[in-house]
């Protein structure tokens, strides 16, 4: 018999549970039990006392219950989350080929694990936890998946929490950063290195994962660059918002004449510099420079050097209520780099924003090339890399476009 408390939703969020999204809104809510505590998993029904599945639920946050089951006979003990974690890992060992040295082990609701993200960099676990539900069971989650790692092979020696993400006070959550302490990890105490050396597509890369951005390395992009790196053969490239230098080094590897690696960031061309050096690349340089500026310049100058562009931008937005003005950005820096190139030149292009949907990306895309007097071609559209899988049902999965076009 379940003993779990009771919150009754409209019928606009009973079709959208039974449509299979997990959120329910605190405005979607006709009745709850007394004394819900908060991160306590409850029972969801419809107005009919129908059941619809079990979440999380907080109060104070706008998603109220964030679903986690729909099987009314799931008990939610550690053998529960050991499941769902042994899923998480079998599923990577899956898309990627066995190997899990370097990828995102967990991505919240595209797990069922909702506002947990845990990233692999060889024996190093970086997780960022932004629900209450999952913070209140931390210890219990953890241990999990340690277990869950070591039991498939996997030496894991840190875990380190980067709970450093404005996201988590709309939870009612404070931010923290620190290594979390198990049987067998590494502590603050022993003074380990923030760095690990990490390989992906056959390139080295130094990640700090408690001063790098987000969890240290941007894992999502990591075929993208495979896709990008398969037309730089003989090509000058100009790399823009390089970060750890990824995009450029992926091209350096495949025969690009000459790669040039832009970032604003003084610190992100030194760590760039520095991963350029590790592999070896004779054939990178480096500029720090704003993007916007540099494009600029180049076309006043009438500078043709390069007949390959990179645009991997940070996000411009991350609410509705900046769409027009990320629209407008992205449009910007694509213009330019259309103007730059020279018929037959390639341009491969990002956004990292979900609320920049590809359809608005597209049409972007379109009104940029109107503005610059030319046409493009598609050669390939992609998303996040499949270690960052979207579930169908969940639209705010998905938010990485990539696109790889020739200005003919």
């Amino acid at each position: 018999m379940r003993t779990l408390k009771k919150v009754v939703v409209n019928k606009k969020a009973e079709q959208s549970i039974r449509n299979g999204h997990p959120w329910v809104y605190g405005e979607e809510i006709t009745f709850t039990d007394d004394a819900i505590e908060g991160g306590e998993i409850v029972d969801v029904f419809s107005s009919k006392n129908r059941f619809l599945g079990s979440g999380f639920f907080n109060s104070v946050s706008k998603i109220t219950v964030r679903i986690i089951s729909t099987n009314a006979n799931d008990t939610f003990d550690r053998s529960f989350f050991e499941r769902r974690f042994g899923y998480a890992v079998e599923y990577r060992k899956s898309c990627l080929g066995g190997n899990i040295d370097c990828c995102r082990l967990v991505f919240g609701d595209s797990d069922f694990l909702p506002g947990l993200i845990v990233d692999k960099f060889g024996s190093c676990l970086v997780t960022q936890i932004m629900s209450l539900g999952i913070e209140k069971r931390k210890d219990m989650l953890f241990s999990a998946l340690i277990d869950t790692l070591r039991r498939n092979g996997e030496k894991i020696t840190v875990l380190y929490e980067r709970n450093d993400v404005a996201v988590r006070a709309k939870e009612g959550l404070e931010l923290s950063k620190g290594y979390y302490e198990y049987e067998g990890l590494l502590t603050e105490k022993d003074s380990p290195s923030s760095e690990i050396t990490i390989s992906e597509n056959g390139i080295k890369y130094v990640v700090d994962y408690i001063k790098g951005q987000k969890t240290g390395f941007f894992l999502d992009q990591r075929f993208n660059r495979l896709c990008a790196a398969s037309v730089a053969k003989g090509k000058t490239v100009l790399d823009c918002f390089t970060h750890t230098g990824a995009f450029a080094f992926n091209c350096a590897k495949a025969g690009a004449e000459r790669v040039t690696a832009v970032d604003i960031s003084h610190e992100a061309i030194r760590e760039s510099e520095r991963n350029c050096e590790l592999n070896g690349f004779d054939n990178v340089d480096f500029l720090c420079e704003d993007v916007f500026e540099l494009l600029t310049r180049l076309y006043n100058e009438k500078d043709r050097t390069y007949n390959y562009i990179i645009l991997d931008p940070p996000a411009f937005t991350k609410s509705r209520s900046t769409v027009t003005a990320a629209y407008n950005g992205y449009k910007e820096i694509n213009l330019k780099a259309m103007r730059l190139l020279p018929r037959g030149g390639w341009l491969a292009t990002c956004s990292c924003s979900h609320f920049m949907t590809d359809a608005l990306f597209r049409k972007m895309l379109a009104d940029a090339a109107h503005d610059a007097g030319v046409s493009v071609r598609i050669a390939e559209y992609r998303q996040q890399s499949c270690d960052h899988p979207v579930l169908l049902t969940v639209p705010e999965t998905q938010y990485l476009k990539f696109y790889l076009v020739q200005i003919v």
